[in-house]
Protein backbone atom coordinates (compact mmCIF):
# COMPACT_ATOMS: atom_id res chain seq x y z
CA UNK A 1 0.00 0.00 0.00
CA UNK A 2 3.14 2.99 0.75
CA UNK A 3 4.39 1.77 -2.21
CA UNK A 4 1.41 2.64 -4.52
CA UNK A 5 0.97 5.96 -2.72
CA UNK A 6 4.08 7.03 -3.40
CA UNK A 7 3.83 6.59 -6.79
CA UNK A 8 0.46 8.05 -7.47
CA UNK A 9 2.19 11.00 -5.04
CA UNK A 10 5.17 10.95 -7.81
CA UNK A 11 3.06 10.67 -10.79
CA UNK A 12 -0.29 12.05 -10.47
CA UNK A 13 0.35 15.22 -9.36
CA UNK A 14 3.47 15.87 -11.57
CA UNK A 15 1.51 18.04 -14.03
CA UNK A 16 1.15 20.68 -11.10
CA UNK A 17 4.49 20.69 -10.26
CA UNK A 18 5.23 21.29 -14.07
CA UNK A 19 3.41 24.06 -14.11
CA UNK A 20 6.48 25.57 -12.09
CA UNK A 21 8.62 25.21 -15.23
CA UNK A 22 6.11 28.37 -16.79
CA UNK A 23 6.79 30.59 -13.91
CA UNK A 24 10.85 29.48 -13.97
CA UNK A 25 10.68 30.06 -17.82
CA UNK A 26 8.81 33.67 -17.13
CA UNK A 27 11.38 34.63 -14.28
CA UNK A 28 14.13 33.54 -16.66
CA UNK A 29 13.66 35.09 -19.79
CA UNK A 30 11.81 38.28 -18.15
CA UNK A 31 15.21 40.39 -18.67
CA UNK A 32 16.44 39.01 -22.32
CA UNK A 33 12.63 38.31 -23.80
CA UNK A 34 9.19 39.26 -22.20
CA UNK A 35 10.45 42.85 -20.70
CA UNK A 36 11.54 43.72 -24.18
CA UNK A 37 8.09 43.78 -25.14
CA UNK A 38 6.85 46.23 -22.53
CA UNK A 39 9.82 48.84 -23.42
CA UNK A 40 9.68 48.90 -26.83
CA UNK A 41 13.26 47.08 -27.67
CA UNK A 42 11.59 43.53 -28.65
CA UNK A 43 13.66 43.15 -32.42
CA UNK A 44 13.69 39.45 -32.15
CA UNK A 45 14.15 36.76 -35.20
CA UNK A 46 11.79 33.93 -35.81
CA UNK A 47 13.89 31.61 -35.25
CA UNK A 48 13.67 32.33 -31.21
CA UNK A 49 10.39 32.60 -31.75
CA UNK A 50 9.71 29.46 -32.73
CA UNK A 51 12.00 28.07 -30.26
CA UNK A 52 9.94 29.67 -27.52
CA UNK A 53 6.26 28.39 -29.02
CA UNK A 54 7.57 24.87 -29.25
CA UNK A 55 9.14 24.69 -25.91
CA UNK A 56 6.56 26.36 -24.31
CA UNK A 57 4.41 23.25 -26.18
CA UNK A 58 6.33 20.83 -24.91
CA UNK A 59 5.56 22.10 -21.01
CA UNK A 60 1.97 22.51 -21.61
CA UNK A 61 2.25 18.84 -22.76
CA UNK A 62 3.86 17.71 -19.35
CA UNK A 63 1.62 19.82 -17.15
CA UNK A 64 -1.35 18.08 -19.32
CA UNK A 65 -0.93 14.68 -19.35
CA UNK A 66 -0.86 14.01 -15.92
CA UNK A 67 -3.26 15.90 -14.68
CA UNK A 68 -5.58 13.74 -17.26
CA UNK A 69 -4.39 10.61 -15.74
CA UNK A 70 -5.49 11.51 -12.32
CA UNK A 71 -8.62 12.63 -13.66
CA UNK A 72 -8.71 8.69 -15.28
CA UNK A 73 -9.28 10.76 -18.49
CA UNK A 74 -7.43 7.80 -20.36
CA UNK A 75 -8.07 7.86 -24.08
CA UNK A 76 -7.70 11.68 -23.80
CA UNK A 77 -4.39 11.03 -22.55
CA UNK A 78 -3.77 8.76 -25.50
CA UNK A 79 -5.00 10.84 -27.93
CA UNK A 80 -2.83 14.12 -26.41
CA UNK A 81 0.47 12.05 -26.54
CA UNK A 82 0.19 11.35 -30.09
CA UNK A 83 1.09 15.16 -30.21
CA UNK A 84 4.23 14.50 -29.28
CA UNK A 85 5.24 12.92 -32.17
CA UNK A 86 5.17 16.44 -33.69
CA UNK A 87 6.06 18.55 -31.39
CA UNK A 88 9.75 17.43 -30.24
CA UNK A 89 10.69 17.01 -33.63
CA UNK A 90 9.81 20.49 -34.19
CA UNK A 91 11.21 21.63 -30.97
CA UNK A 92 14.53 19.96 -32.03
CA UNK A 93 14.60 21.31 -35.13
CA UNK A 94 13.94 24.97 -33.05
CA UNK A 95 16.84 24.41 -31.22
CA UNK A 96 19.26 23.52 -34.25
CA UNK A 97 17.49 26.33 -35.90
CA UNK A 98 18.37 28.42 -33.21
CA UNK A 99 21.86 28.14 -32.64
CA UNK A 100 23.01 27.80 -36.20
CA UNK A 101 21.39 31.35 -36.70
CA UNK A 102 23.24 32.59 -33.47
CA UNK A 103 26.99 30.85 -34.74
CA UNK A 104 25.89 33.56 -37.59
CA UNK A 105 27.87 30.77 -39.95
CA UNK A 106 31.68 32.02 -38.05
CA UNK A 107 33.75 29.01 -37.09
CA UNK A 108 35.25 30.66 -33.86
CA UNK A 109 38.20 28.98 -31.65
CA UNK A 110 36.09 26.74 -28.84
CA UNK A 111 32.56 26.16 -31.42
CA UNK A 112 32.59 22.11 -30.87
CA UNK A 113 32.88 22.87 -26.80
CA UNK A 114 30.10 25.88 -26.75
CA UNK A 115 27.72 23.24 -28.61
CA UNK A 116 27.67 20.24 -26.12
CA UNK A 117 25.39 22.67 -24.02
CA UNK A 118 22.65 22.44 -26.45
CA UNK A 119 23.60 19.01 -27.86
CA UNK A 120 22.96 17.52 -23.77
CA UNK A 121 18.89 18.58 -24.14
CA UNK A 122 18.56 16.92 -27.51
CA UNK A 123 20.47 13.92 -26.54
CA UNK A 124 18.58 13.06 -23.22
CA UNK A 125 14.99 14.51 -24.12
CA UNK A 126 15.62 12.24 -26.79
CA UNK A 127 16.56 9.52 -25.26
CA UNK A 128 13.98 9.65 -22.30
CA UNK A 129 11.47 10.23 -24.82
CA UNK A 130 12.16 6.86 -26.62
CA UNK A 131 12.20 5.27 -23.03
CA UNK A 132 9.18 6.54 -22.39
CA UNK A 133 7.12 5.45 -25.99
CA UNK A 134 9.06 2.21 -25.32
CA UNK A 135 7.34 1.83 -22.21
CA UNK A 136 3.48 3.10 -22.52
CA UNK A 137 2.25 -0.05 -20.89
CA UNK A 138 4.70 0.46 -17.99
CA UNK A 139 3.44 3.55 -16.38
CA UNK A 140 6.00 3.56 -13.56
CA UNK A 141 8.74 3.75 -16.58
CA UNK A 142 6.89 6.00 -19.09
CA UNK A 143 6.31 8.16 -16.53
CA UNK A 144 9.51 8.92 -14.81
CA UNK A 145 10.81 9.07 -18.25
CA UNK A 146 8.49 12.14 -19.33
CA UNK A 147 8.86 13.84 -15.77
CA UNK A 148 12.85 13.72 -16.86
CA UNK A 149 12.33 15.19 -19.95
CA UNK A 150 10.83 18.06 -18.11
CA UNK A 151 14.13 18.18 -15.63
CA UNK A 152 16.27 19.02 -18.64
CA UNK A 153 13.92 22.09 -19.08
CA UNK A 154 14.82 23.46 -15.56
CA UNK A 155 18.59 24.11 -16.90
CA UNK A 156 18.06 26.91 -18.94
CA UNK A 157 15.73 28.95 -17.23
CA UNK A 158 16.35 28.20 -13.60
CA UNK A 159 20.48 29.31 -15.08
CA UNK A 160 19.28 32.48 -16.83
CA UNK A 161 16.86 33.66 -13.67
CA UNK A 162 20.44 32.96 -11.53
CA UNK A 163 22.75 34.22 -14.08
CA UNK A 164 20.77 37.45 -14.97
CA UNK A 165 18.75 38.25 -11.65
CA UNK A 166 20.27 36.80 -8.77
CA UNK A 167 23.56 37.27 -9.92
CA UNK A 168 25.37 40.98 -8.78
CA UNK A 169 27.08 40.58 -12.13
CA UNK A 170 26.12 37.92 -14.88
CA UNK A 171 28.63 35.18 -14.73
CA UNK A 172 27.61 32.04 -16.67
CA UNK A 173 29.67 29.76 -15.31
CA UNK A 174 28.88 30.42 -12.14
CA UNK A 175 25.28 30.61 -12.77
CA UNK A 176 25.25 26.77 -14.22
CA UNK A 177 27.37 26.07 -11.27
CA UNK A 178 24.80 27.11 -9.19
CA UNK A 179 21.92 25.40 -11.55
CA UNK A 180 23.37 22.34 -12.13
CA UNK A 181 24.21 21.59 -7.91
CA UNK A 182 20.21 22.44 -7.44
CA UNK A 183 19.34 19.81 -10.34
CA UNK A 184 21.24 17.48 -8.95
CA UNK A 185 20.39 17.75 -5.58
CA UNK A 186 16.66 17.47 -7.20
CA UNK A 187 17.95 14.12 -9.12
CA UNK A 188 19.86 12.99 -5.92
CA UNK A 189 16.23 13.31 -3.73
CA UNK A 190 13.96 11.87 -6.47
CA UNK A 191 16.40 8.65 -6.70
CA UNK A 192 16.41 8.70 -2.65
CA UNK A 193 12.40 9.01 -2.42
CA UNK A 194 12.40 6.02 -5.70
CA UNK A 195 15.28 3.35 -3.64
CA UNK A 196 12.45 1.20 -2.68
CA UNK A 197 10.09 1.41 -5.85
CA UNK A 198 10.11 -1.93 -7.65
CA UNK A 199 10.16 -0.53 -11.63
CA UNK A 200 11.17 2.10 -13.09
CA UNK A 201 13.35 3.15 -10.69
CA UNK A 202 16.64 3.43 -12.91
CA UNK A 203 15.62 6.18 -15.13
CA UNK A 204 16.86 8.78 -12.85
CA UNK A 205 20.08 7.36 -12.08
CA UNK A 206 20.79 7.23 -15.63
CA UNK A 207 19.23 10.92 -16.17
CA UNK A 208 22.26 11.77 -13.73
CA UNK A 209 24.48 9.82 -15.11
CA UNK A 210 24.03 11.70 -18.25
CA UNK A 211 23.85 14.76 -16.77
CA UNK A 212 27.20 14.44 -15.59
CA UNK A 213 28.58 13.89 -18.54
CA UNK A 214 27.37 16.71 -20.35
CA UNK A 215 27.96 18.95 -17.88
CA UNK A 216 31.52 17.78 -17.75
CA UNK A 217 32.61 18.51 -21.42
CA UNK A 218 30.77 21.57 -20.63
CA UNK A 219 32.56 23.10 -17.64
CA UNK A 220 36.32 21.77 -18.91
CA UNK A 221 35.22 23.25 -22.57
CA UNK A 222 35.79 19.40 -24.04
CA UNK A 223 36.60 19.08 -27.61
CA UNK A 224 38.69 16.98 -30.19
CA UNK A 225 39.30 17.33 -33.93
CA UNK A 226 36.39 15.32 -35.43
CA UNK A 227 34.08 17.28 -33.48
CA UNK A 228 35.57 20.24 -34.12
CA UNK A 229 35.14 19.48 -37.69
CA UNK A 230 31.86 18.28 -37.27
CA UNK A 231 31.01 22.25 -35.51
CA UNK A 232 32.73 23.85 -38.44
CA UNK A 233 30.67 21.29 -40.81
CA UNK A 234 26.95 22.66 -39.01
CA UNK A 235 28.01 26.02 -39.27
CA UNK A 236 28.94 26.14 -42.77
CA UNK A 237 25.08 24.54 -43.56
CA UNK A 238 22.99 27.07 -45.43
CA UNK A 239 20.21 25.93 -43.32
CA UNK A 240 19.15 29.78 -41.64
Amino acid sequence: MKESIAKKINFDKAGYFAIGLFALAFLGFWPTYFSKFFDGTANFNNYFHFHFAMSSLWIALLVLQPILIRNKKFAIHKQTGKLSFIILPLFFASVILLKHHNIGGEVTEGLGASLWLQLKDLVIIGLMFVIAIANTKNMQIHARAMIATGIVFIEPTLGRFIILTLLPEPDFMLGLGITVAIMYGLIISLIIIEKKQSSGRWVFPILLVLFMIFHYLIFFQVSFPLWDSIAAWFASLPIT
